[in-house]
């Protein structure tokens, strides 16, 4: 048995265990890190060598459901591909450890973190960024450093290091961090309107934290020393850069001066292709191949340092732009004319269409993982089409980035979506790229709270994102705003910030170099509002504030509060009175314990039929009420039963059907199923009699409450509630006293139907 070390250290009041040589021994490193009861395994494997220009770096996250006791609520209850959080953790794994991996690192490796075990106090995202760290470290991988990762929350008005999950359901702020002893290297954050001083102490915490985490995880790797593989990092013939530069640089400082993203895609292509040629030798020589990665190698500095010089010394852009200049923008909204809200923004040459589609609270997305949140009524999904940079390719379903965008987008505006009871929709947004050149996430948040203030949903303010850029040589440093595609690939950051007039609400931040100090973070913070508010502007030219109305397309959303007691009698027996309503209406209803009544239906015409219907049904009948298309259900010898509501039944005497004459049977005035306008003159609680007559009854014409009681019914009244009580408090009174509610029986309790014929009816007098 191998030997197994431990190592632990206290993070804001609970500690983190890390531990090696006990589980998966076969993967290069292997680590289990614990807090409170919260596991999570963190395993790093280097592979075969790969003859690739790239980094063949893998991060997975695997989530188990039986870590919180729960089983996967799919049809094949088992874990399928990733969801949506565990895709959102491999990424906030990968961002800060891809860029320390050591130049020219070309064996396959994988990085894969499995939750064990989940308390909910001690979320395990946290732990498996610090895990896959410390299993690099571990490992034969010849990782540099070790990279902490702590969760800075603001709840109650206080910073709190990691906290729990529920308190991250009402923190004012979640931050993710992630660093070495050093620097900070990525931050994920979703806001409520956070200022960017509050922010910088946020990340001053957490730096403090991730110095102790470094620790920790070096203390771990001098424990379990393993032997590194060694990797030479290819390196610039610096002759051959000094001859291409000398024969092509001007060139290529012409071709990378082109403004137009395309253009000068195409003329620095041009440019590359010439070097690669003059320098890579005969095509069918054994050095070619040899020499054409040189030339390579020296080509792709020549351009970098080239842009990154005009920048930096000369403070031109490669579109043109000063630091602080914002790309031209317009916008539009209403476009779509089918949809319930749509907005075009376009922002120099990114462009995204967002559109908006509203839904009843049944359509919630529902979650299945590991935390404890299990439906979002707001949503935004993000899609990068490979159009959108002229390019043909496979379009197989979201890809990590385009849920990480979309992901974004969505913190940025969380905060700003009505709460339920304010507008009881489930909201979807979705943004199309349709062009991009840098930017289109935060283009995605701009798009999409024009759009949602385009539908009418009662945004508290808009919200405008903007990406930050950095080029930074020697101390020198010059910060971007509104960063173009080219400068997010040769820059050395990438610096996101949404939010409002008031402050922010999310931001997300991944830096390639260690030397990016609280000065730089400052400046581009304060920078990044600058340009927000120029955004956000922009935005109000087009529209300011949320539509006052829905699209005539959105379904209609209507609440009434009825008496619980009459839940019952709404929902009806086996829910055959409800289904009926949804059925007549084509609409949706939900009701809740305490009588709340949200009525979904396709137009506002519809909605208020159905509100008013209800309102009817289970309203409380009193003395004066008019019901212009009640229904006949019964005739009997001593008066017809009349459908007041679904379960509430009033009774039309013998001698009132045919005001002014006297008839011998009902139905040579009415049968079962006629329509007709009654008034309500006599209710009997007690006995449950709902005594009716005719509106344009003279004798009831134009009577006030006090004069109808004094008119009477004519007869024993009758009706009441139909049914058994649903909600287990015993039977409904069943008609009784004079009249009943069995439409087989008749007044007096008693069944008429079998009465002698020659007996006389003491209800007719």
């Amino acid at each position: 048995m191998s030997e197994v070390h431990r190592v632990s250290v206290e993070i804001g009041g609970a500690e983190i265990h890390f531990e090696t040589g006990r589980l998966a021994k076969q993967a290069s490193g292997s680590v289990l890190v614990a807090s409170g009861d919260t596991r999570v395994l963190g395993t790093a494997t280097a592979g075969n060598v790969r003859d690739i220009d790239f980094m063949p770096l893998t991060v997975d996250i695997e989530e188990r459901m039986y870590a919180a006791g729960k089983i996967p609520g799919s049809f094949f209850k088992r874990e399928g591909r990733a969801g949506e959080k565990a895709t959102l953790i491999a990424r906030m794994i990968d961002r800060p450890l891809r860029p320390l991996f050591p130049k020219g690192w070309r064996y396959e490796t994988q990085l894969v973190s499995i939750p064990l075990s989940i308390d909910h106090d001690h979320p395990y995202d946290i732990l498996a960024m610090n895990g896959a760290s410390a299993a690099l470290m571990v490992s034969s991988i010849p990782f540099p450093t070790p990279v902490g990762a702590v969760r800075i929350g603001k709840v109650d008005g206080n910073f709190v290091v990691n906290p729990t999950e529920e308190q991250q359901l009402t923190a004012d702020l979640d931050l993710v961090v992630a660093g070495t002893d050093e620097a900070v290297l990525m931050v994920e954050a979703g806001a409520n309107e956070i200022t960017e001083a509050e922010m910088l102490d946020a990340l001053d915490i957490a730096h403090g934290a991730i110095k102790k985490l470094c620790a920790a995880q070096l203390e771990l790797a001098q424990k379990a020393p393993k032997e590194k593989l060694q990797v030479t990092a290819p390196s610039v013939d610096e002759e051959l850069y000094s001859q291409i530069q000398q024969t092509h640089g001007e060139a290529l400082d012409r071709a990378t001066s082109v403004q137009d993203k395309i253009e000068r895609q195409n003329a620095t292509k041009s440019v590359e292709d010439e070097v690669l040629t003059q320098y890579s030798g005969d095509a069918m020589s054994d050095t070619y191949a040899e020499y054409r990665g040189k030339a390579q190698l020296a080509f792709d500095k020549l351009e970098k340092n080239t842009i990154r010089q005009r920048i930096a010394v000369h403070k031109k852009r490669p579109d043109g732009r000063s630091e602080k200049e914002i790309r031209a923008i317009s916008t539009e909204v209403g476009l779509l004319p089918r949809t319930h809200g749509s907005a075009l923004f376009t922002r120099g040459q990114t462009q995204a269409l967002s559109v908006v589609a509203l839904g009843t609270t049944r359509e919630e997305m529902r979650l299945d993982n590991l935390g404890l949140e299990t439906s979002k009524r707001y949503f935004h999904h993000y899609n990068f089409p490979p159009f959108s940079v002229g390019e043909a390719g496979f379009m197989r379903g979201p890809k990590r980035r385009d849920i990480g965008h979309g992901a974004l987008a969505e913190r940025a505006l969380v905060p700003m979506i009505p709460s339920q009871e304010a507008f009881p929709y489930t909201i979807r947004v979705v943004s199309d790229i349709l062009e991009s050149n840098g930017s289109s996430s935060m283009a995605s948040v701009c798009g999409s709270s024009l759009s949602l203030m385009d539908a009418g949903v009662p945004l508290k303010s808009p919200v405008a994102g903007v990406a930050m850029g950095l080029i930074k040589e020697g101390d020198d440093y010059t910060v971007l705003t509104d960063i173009a595609g080219v400068e997010d690939h040769l820059g050395d950051m990438d610096f996101k910030v949404a939010g409002t007039q008031n402050g922010i609400t999310a931001l997300q931040m991944d830096i390639k170099i260690t030397g990016v100090t609280f000065d730089i973070l400052r400046d581009a913070l304060t920078q990044a509002r600058e340009g927000r508010l120029h955004i956000l502007g922009k935005m109000a030219e087009s529209i300011d504030a949320p539509r006052g109305e829905l699209s005539s397309f959105a379904p209609r959303i209507s609440t009434i509060s009825i008496d619980p007691d009459k839940i019952g009698l709404l929902i009806g027996k086996g829910g055959e009175t409800i289904r009926g309503l949804c059925e007549e209406f084509d609409a949706q209803i939900d009701v809740n314990d305490e009588g709340d009544v949200l009525v979904y239906a396709a137009t506002g015409a519809q909605g208020d039929a159905l509100i008013d219907r209800i309102r009817t049904m289970t309203k409380e009948v009193a003395v004066g009420d008019e019901f212009a298309t009640a229904k006949v259900v019964k005739t009997t010898t001593f008066g017809a039963f009349v459908e007041l509501a679904k379960g509430t039944d009033g009774l039309l005497h013998i001698s009132n059907v045919s005001p002014g004459q006297r008839v011998a049977t009902v139905e040579e005035v009415l049968n079962k199923g006629d329509e007709i306008f009654v008034r309500v003159v006599e209710v009997d609680k007690e006995r449950g009699r709902i005594g009716l007559r005719l509106a344009e009854d003279p004798d009831v014409a134009g009577k006030t409450v006090e004069e109808l009681a004094a008119v009477g019914s004519g007869g024993g009244g009758g009706g009441g509630d139909r049914g058994p009580r649903r909600d287990g408090r015993g039977p409904r009174r069943d008609g009784g006293g004079g009249g009943g509610r069995d439409r087989e029986g008749g007044g007096g309790g008693r069944d008429r139907e079998r009465r002698p014929r020659g007996d006389r009816d003491p209800e007719r007098g």
